[in-house]
């Protein structure tokens, strides 16, 4: 209550300050209308920040002269990014276009650093998506329109260099034309996909609420059958362009001019300038195909009126045989005024750029299509609301009706970007990044003491989205996991805190503000200490915090890392801390035998936070180690019959059994390999099914779901039972030709007797292993099985709450009621020892992967004639010796049936993507073999002399792989890798030869090599301290003295 008091009054305090700054701070931008929220999306080296350039150029107040555009790289002001010619980070600048303010971000292109491109989609309302029409779609095109459909942003589409059609490739406009044409409608073809999904999805989620009677009329509302392409160049959202001479243009732009020539409306013909339409110069009308004689050879509008000028003037200028009256032509007819002196320049090169930029503007048509096209963010946050802040039904009101009201009462505020000053305040910081305290401006370099660092500075980059933020103001920092309906409860996730400063970004320059309105993209300081990644800013208590940002990939590449000197550990530990905060996608920790490590996106993104951590935050010299790779363990479960591997677990003569050391409990394993596509499906929804089984939902309801897996369905348990079943049907009919029928229907019984008996899942309850609860009664005579409770089936709705409770109590009469006491209080302890064992395999101590368990354990009683020694073993257990005997021996239970189940290893693959030129097809290959990569598809690239080749690397084998490619093929070849799937390796560890044939393929055992997987096997027990068994002498031969002595 005092602290709503004191908001309350810090508001009003902040009112009397309005009018002052209303009058003192021009720069913000109050009618949101007139801004323009924009990111750059593209694959790397397709053009973004040479397009950034010129932009910054024409309207960027000044920063950057038009000859530098496209040579400086304005927005990489970073060293490494100069040196690498790569962006590495998210950055902002605003630019005045006519009335509109444009908050342009410049994003990464490569792979290792796309957790940037998160942060920027999450801040921007639309989104330039630009491809090379040379290269094409590659596969960071797939994964920027991914996000930006995630993020719910326009996009517009940018075809860039296209004077590489004409100057490298030498292709006919026509030619060019079907290029381009086929781009867009990949391009569309992609969007259409991610529509589809969520189409079926929506029919899905009604499908499933009208066949449990609660159908309604609005859910039909949900389903929008879109069949128009997204990017359509005669509606205006597509762009031809070429960033690096400075020309891009639109159909619009041609369509004006020519309307008065050929007597047209401009609206008729900006429809006609794209597609199969055609002018029929002796009618004077414009036709479709059917409309031209078949002898004639006939070219498309686009073609005839567009493409071949262009080509005419590049031809003119570069060729040696040009025409220079063709420059002159355009000049005339277009009034362009181009200095004398452009003209008379001796590079053709400059001329044609001089003209080109005067003909053709790049920044107009970019800037006027962002007006036009973009919605501003009054618009666009309405279409968003759904993904920034999901609508919450609230099960039980009771006594917080009054912060249901005002929470709703912000999300409408966020719904309509209200910048009204009694607007409640909010904020989403996407991410923090640190500046040298020298680049602060002069005013504001001050102590930074409390910001934990003297000479770097964190600031917050982040979007108002509602209400108006001061410098002076306090505000709440929401973490993504507060509840305003649990205000006792949520302390740790929420701190007050003070508004110390707010920038308007401009690159790398920061621009001082009093305030700054909804809408607005600002850097913010004092937030250093309270915000590690990113949070929510509000200034109200009763609000829910912004939806968590989803990345495309996660940090896979690990190193541990140690200062040279070990007294500079403390200087270490504190530049992780601040590297922690700076990076959005780095992660820190410290694994069990007291390492610290550090996890990246990939090679280039590791590099760059060793040389951050070197030069700025720890300034210390480090030792980094080999990189640490992750694998799984799991076992063989290539069977012709799954029923056979159904039978594992419901027959009884394959098991394991221990014992405790106190002889008192009996523990009996089984295992059974899991369906891949179950396997994969428990790990893709894990985070989701750590909400459901721990019961983090059980006040309020998402009714987009807990996951952009799970697609706006209204009911996350239901939907993820739905898709197990599915995985395990889908399994099932795969290998219907050696099944028959009858026994994929025995299967399909068997699978949901399963799911109705899953006790827990591990390891960290939401791993891709099950512990199934037992189904048998007795061992022996006296004793009681520990059957535990199918807990996660009553989460997930296979199992209703009250179906197991009656089996389990059936014969209780018949026990000594403190053993079925002891027998409950021990079901924990099988619970933690299969997590134990889930986390830890036997191979190597890593994670399993795909495995089911059935455990049966069974308490004996006390034996009452016992002598004094065992006496004591009738009082209550005090030390927890008895539970502890038991996790330890159902941990090593759940080992030894793996390891009799014909263990395997499972290691993560990369998806690589190379392009190579024909004559280093052959280098490229070796270095594909060497690596143990599977090549998956290779084609050539129409009209390029490239070779686009798709393959599975390991990721132990990618480390090194893109200089490797480099040097094998003179620098010709690009690779980029994606992590992609875990796959099972399918060489045995153990493997010794038996058979005649295998010895004499073999050789006999002393003498074989290791194979693949035992080596990986040893390097990692080798790292983790684990014994390895091999010969430490491989030939014991006498030592011979190399001195000759006589």
């Amino acid at each position: 209550m005092d602290a709503q008091i004191s908001c309350e009054m810090n508001r009003l305090e902040i009112h009397h300050k309005q009018v002052l700054v209303e009058k003192n701070n021009p720069s913000t931008v109050n009618d949101c209308k007139l801004i323009r929220n924009v990111c750059i999306l593209a694959h790397v080296d397709h053009g973004k920040t040479t397009l950034a350039d010129h932009l910054i150029a024409s309207y960027g107040g000044g920063l950057l002269h038009p000859k530098q555009a496209g040579k400086l790289r304005f927005m990489d002001y970073l060293d490494e990014e100069q040196r690498r010619a790569i962006t590495m980070k998210s950055s902002s600048i605003a630019l005045q276009f006519k009335e509109y303010t444009i908050n342009l971000i410049d994003s990464p292109g490569h792979m290792d650093f796309c957790s940037e491109v998160s942060t920027a989609a999450r801040l921007s309302d639309g989104a330039l998506v630009l491809v090379d029409a040379v290269e094409g779609v590659h596969i960071q095109t797939h994964a920027v329109l991914r996000q930006a459909w995630i993020e719910k942003l326009t996009p517009c589409l940018v075809l860039n260099k296209v004077d590489r059609l004409i100057c490298e490739l030498r292709l006919s406009p026509m030619e060019a034309y079907n290029r381009m044409l086929r781009i867009i409608q990949e391009v569309n073809g992609i969007v259409s996909a991610y529509k589809s999904e969520k189409y079926l999805s929506d029919v899905d989620s009604i499908l499933s609420v009208a066949s449990s009677g609660d159908a309604d009329d609005d859910n039909c509302e949900l389903i929008e059958d879109d069949e128009e392409d997204t990017f359509q160049p005669q509606k205006g959202n597509v762009v031809f362009a070429c960033a690096l001479d400075g020309w891009g243009f639109g159909i619009n732009n041609f369509a004006e001019f020519y309307a008065s020539k050929l007597g047209a409306s401009s609206a008729a013909l900006q429809r006609a300038l794209w597609g199969p339409r055609y002018f029929n110069a002796r009618t004077k009308m414009i036709v479709g195909k059917k409309g031209i004689s078949s002898g004639a050879k006939a070219r498309p509008m686009f073609v005839q009126f567009i493409l071949e000028p262009l080509w005419q003037v590049y031809q003119s200028t570069l060729e040696e045989s040009g025409d220079r009256g063709v420059l002159d032509k355009v000049i005339k007819s277009f009034n362009l005024s181009v200095p004398s002196r452009e003209l008379q320049n001796k590079d053709p090169k400059a001329v044609l750029q001089a003209v080109m930029r005067r003909w053709l503007p790049l920044s107009d048509t970019i800037l006027s299509m962002a007006a036009k096209y973009i919605p501003d963010p009054g618009v666009a946050q309405s279409l968003r609301v759904s993904r920034l802040l999901p609508k919450r039904d609230v099960l039980d009101y009771g006594d917080i009706s009054d912060a249901v009201t005002e929470a709703e009462l912000v999300r409408r505020s966020v719904e309509t970007c209200d910048s009204s000053p009694n607007a409640p305040s909010v904020a989403f910081v996407s991410k923090m990044f640190a500046v040298p305290m020298k680049m602060l401006p002069r005013e504001e370099i001050i102590d930074n003491s409390t910001d934990g660092d003297s000479e770097e500075c964190f600031l917050a980059f982040a979007r108002i989205f509602s209400g108006v933020l001061f410098v002076g103001q306090r505000v709440f920092v929401l973490s993504a996991l507060y509840d305003p309906l649990k205000l006792e409860s949520n302390q740790k996730h929420v701190q007050e805190v003070e508004i110390k400063s707010l920038y308007l970004m401009m690159g790398q320059g920061l621009k001082p503000v009093a305030s700054a309105k909804a809408g607005n993209l600002v850097a913010i300081r004092g937030l250093g200490q309270y915000i590690l990644k990113s949070a929510t800013l509000s200034s109200t208590l009763n609000s829910w915090p912004f939806s968590s940002m989803i990345f495309q990939v996660s940090p896979t590449l690990k190193v541990a890392i140690e200062p040279s000197d070990p007294a500079e550990m403390g200087a270490l530990m504190k530049g992780l801390r601040l590297l922690n905060r700076a990076d959005p996608f780095v992660e820190v920790s410290v694994s069990a035998t007291g390492e610290h490590v550090l996890a990246a996106a990939g090679e280039v993104h590791l590099e760059r936070c060793i040389k951050d951590l070197k030069e700025r935050f720890a300034k210390v010299s480090l030792e980094v180690s080999p990189p640490l790779v992750s694998y799984k363990e799991t076992i063989e479960g290539e069977m012709v019959d799954p029923l056979e591997n159904l039978k594992f677990l419901s027959g009884s003569s394959d098991y394991v059994e221990r014992t405790t050391p106190n002889g008192r409990c009996v523990v009996r394993v089984q295992v059974m390999k899991l369906p891949d596509t179950l396997t994969k499906l428990l790990d893709e929804v894990s985070e989701s099914l750590g909400d459901i089984i721990g019961g983090k939902s059980r006040h309020v309801n998402d009714l987009e779901g807990l996951r952009c897996s799970i697609v706006e369905h209204g009911n996350p348990s239901e939907a993820i039972k739905k898709r197990m079943t599915d995985a395990v049907e889908r399994d099932l009919l795969s290998g219907t030709s050696e099944i028959e029928k009858d026994q994929v229907e025995r299967c399909r019984i068997l699978w949901e007797n399963f799911f109705k008996r899953i006790w827990a899942l591990g390891p960290r309850q939401i791993g891709p292993n099950i512990l199934l609860s037992p189904v048998r009664k007795h061992y022996t005579e006296g004793s009681v099985l520990l059957r535990g409770s199918p807990h996660v089936s009553e989460k997930l709705g296979f199992l209703d709450a009250c179906d197991g409770n009656d089996a389990s109590r059936e014969s209780s009469f018949l026990m000594d009621e403190m053993i079925l006491r002891e027998a409950e209080s021990l079901e924990s302890s099988v619970l933690s020892g299969f997590q134990l064992a889930t986390s830890a395999g036997p191979l190597c101590d890593e994670p399993m992967w795909g495995v089911a368990f059935i455990v049966e354990a069974y308490i004996s009683p006390i034996d009452r004639q016992s002598n004094e020694y065992n006496s004591s073993l009738h009082q209550p257990e005090q030390y927890g010796i008895f539970t502890g005997q038991v996790m330890s021996t159902v941990k090593e239970a759940c080992r030894a049936a793996v390891l009799q189940r014909k263990p395997r290893l499972v290691e993560a693959m990369y998806f690589c993507e190379l392009n190579t030129p024909t004559e280093y097809l052959g280098p490229m290959y070796a270095v594909l073999a060497r690596r143990r990569a599977q090549v998956i598809k290779e084609e050539m690239q129409e009209g390029s002399p490239l070779f686009t080749v798709h393959a599975y690397v390991p990721v132990a084998e990618s480390f090194g792989f893109a200089d490797e490619l480099r040097r094998w093929t003179s620098g010709a070849s690009s690779a980029l890798l994606v992590l992609s799937h875990w796959e099972t390796l399918s060489e045995d560890p153990f493997f010794v030869p038996k058979t005649e044939e295998e010895i004499e393929e073999f050789g006999d055992g002393s003498s074989v090599l290791q194979n693949t997987a035992r080596k990986l096997i040893d390097g990692v027990r080798r790292r983790k301290g684990l014994p390895v068994e091999e010969k430490v002498v491989q030939h014991a031969t006498k030592q011979r003295t190399l001195a000759r002595k006589v």
